[in-house]
């Protein structure tokens, strides 16, 4: 166990987390030349196409050191973006060190600060490094001054590194065998592995990744999952090396896979313990938090007999992404589908990008919106998660909407246009702390629901790209909110209501209605286009009827002819708006919910 070491790589997004990785594959030789390419952990082409890491990723590498001895390095890289930072979490759970990247030109980021804090209450060793160096902006001696302030360090501790050029690699490789760890267990005591991952493969079943804590297992020998209480075989034991590589046992401090032939997805539960049904360990390991939602929206497949395969397919995908959350739905308007929960709109994409590439499922995707608490008059509380659960507003008492505490850190010319953004988005300013001369860092109380649509956005071109935000949920606090209906010739759409607060009930329903008024097609009659709040219509938009000309037969001859025709029209006309159906084409949602 001793020539064993744990570690995580965690940074801010885009900071050089996947690339520094792919040199520590090569100068480890766990990758042959001819199979190298970049980002050769990220093995989604949505990955690869962003230029962002979704899901961790586990690899064990051999280390030959000075000392004569060789290492076994268990590697597992993180996602950067703030949306996947359950990933990290889980991640951080199953190690003992964790290399503190940052990038040599843009400094210390919120996200680099919130994975810290998260690797220092799991007593992690942190070593840190800095990336990037080989760049002309590099600021070597500034950013490092950065460095020594947060973490409180020693300037020759700060390794100089470049994940392009691979200078500083060996060092780093050094400083985890002589800093970091081995991992402490008892190889005698009963089995304890602590499952951080799981993905799903069409032929063998569930695949789950473990951490082994204490005690040893065995390939054939019976295993126990303890959250679940499911008692299976485990059919192959491995390690995870660019493949999977099968083993007879592994002992504490190992981290790999077992392959129990497991086909229902709701079997393995990540952050569940691993024990052996012969020595079972009397608890299961502490410490492991579970996942919260923070943005919800209904999916609905487009043709409602794909329901049953969509189902499936969002099993597969909370396999090998156990933050996405899901129960069954239904809509008057979109019929049968799934109340989904996301870590935040940039995850909320992934998913839909995912099933439709990975599943070839097609979906309608409704108003992203968070869950809220409900009070009744009589005293009772429940969950508010889609407009459709608001009670009438005589039975209501309150609704807390989740509010969260908000890091920005900028140059300090940004701070003006920061500030207003945050402002017009309901949030408080609560501290201003200068980090340097010229970094800033902002804390923001902020409704969870005004943050959702495309405040991330708006922040970086406000400050050119040089903010960056970082969130933690705080508490929940009384809200006047309001629920937005649309009306299509008095009807109800239930697929496009709202939550909304008071304030933006008006522009948000104007912006609806005028959508609504470009995309839907027109009829033999008036439609009419409202946005209410309970009784009272706050925007309106009119798309006029389709004119067929009755008159056109009529030339010359006596003007009563053509008015009898035009009075016959105009009968049909209110006839048929009686019983005419706005029916909403399913292409019209998907364009209307891209509103924001």
């Amino acid at each position: 166990m001793k020539h064993i070491r744990n570690f995580c790589v965690i940074a801010h997004i885009d900071h050089g987390k996947s690339t520094l990785s792919d040199r520590l594959l090569e100068f480890t030789s766990t990758i042959s030349e001819r199979d190298m390419k970049d980002q050769a952990l990220d093995n989604m082409d949505l990955e690869r196409e962003r230029g962002i890491t979704i899901k961790s990723h586990a690899i064990q590498m051999y280390y030959n050191h000075t000392d004569g001895e060789t290492y076994t390095f268990n590697l597992i890289d993180t996602p950067g973006h703030v949306d996947f930072s359950y990933e990290v979490s889980r991640s951080i759970a199953a190690c003992e060190g964790a290399l503190l990247l940052v990038d040599a030109t843009q400094g210390i980021q919120a996200q680099t600060i919130s994975n810290l804090y998260l690797a220092i209450e799991h007593d992690l060793e942190i070593i840190p490094i800095l990336n990037k160096i080989d760049m002309e902006s590099a600021m070597v001696d500034e950013v490092s001054e950065q460095v020594l302030d947060l973490l409180g360090c020693e300037l020759e501790d700060i390794i100089l590194a470049s994940g392009k050029t691979g200078q500083g690699v060996e060092n780093i490789l050094a400083a985890i065998v002589d800093k970091i760890p081995a991992p402490k267990g008892d190889v005698e005591a009963p089995l304890q592995a602590l499952i951080f991952d799981s993905v799903f493969n069409a032929y063998r079943g569930v695949i789950a990744y473990f951490r082994i804590l204490n005690g040893t297992v065995k390939k054939g020998e019976d295993i126990k999952f303890m959250a679940t209480g499911g008692k299976y075989q485990a059919d192959e034991i491995g390690v995870l090396r660019m493949g999977q590589e099968p083993k007879d046992e592994l002992t504490a401090g190992n981290v790999g896979y077992v392959i129990t032939g497991i086909k229902n997805s709701k079997e393995v539960k990540v952050g569940d313990t691993i024990t052996s049904v012969e020595h079972p360990s009397k608890q299961p390991i502490q410490g492991f938090e579970d996942v919260k939602p923070m943005v919800f929206a209904g999916i609905f497949p487009i043709d409602n007999d794909d329901f049953e395969d969509l189902r499936e397919s969002l099993e597969k995908l909370q396999l090998n992404d156990a933050s996405l959350v899901f129960e069954p739905e239904t809509s008057q308007a979109l019929g049968f589908g799934f109340r989904c929960g996301f870590l935040g709109m940039l995850h909320l994409e992934i998913i839909q990008e995912r099933l439709s590439r990975e599943f070839d499922q097609d979906v309608i995707t409704t108003v992203p919106n968070v869950s809220y608490m409900a009070y009744t008059k009589s005293g009772e509380s429940f969950w508010v998660r889609t407009p459709s659960d608001l009670p009438d507003p005589s039975l209501l008492d309150r609704v807390e909407e989740p509010y969260i505490s908000a890091q920005i850190i900028t140059k300090p010319e940004f701070i003006g246009s920061i500030m207003t953004l945050c402002m017009e988005k309901r949030g408080h300013l609560l501290r201003q702390d200068y980090l340097t001369t010229d970094r800033v860092e902002l804390t923001f109380e902020l409704p969870l629901a005004e943050i959702v649509f495309d405040f991330y956005d708006r922040l970086k071109s406000i400050s050119r790209g040089y903010a960056s935000f970082d969130y933690a949920p705080k508490d929940y606090r009384a809200s006047d909110l309001v629920k937005l209906d649309i009306r299509l010739n008095s009807e109800p759409v239930d697929a496009l209501s709202a939550l909304v607060h008071r304030e933006k009930a008006e522009s948000f329903g104007r912006k609806i209605c005028k959508r609504l008024k470009e995309l839907l097609p027109r009829q033999q009659f008036m439609i009419a286009i409202q946005a209410a709040v309970g009784a009272k219509i706050i925007a309106r938009e009119t798309i006029s009827a389709l004119r067929k000309d009755v008159t056109a037969k009529c030339y010359g001859g006596d003007i009563s002819r053509k008015r009898k025709l035009l009075e016959k029209q105009k009968k049909g006309k209110k006839k048929m708006r009686q019983i005419g159906n706005v029916e909403v084409p399913q292409k019209t949602f998907l364009d209307v919910l891209k509103l924001e």
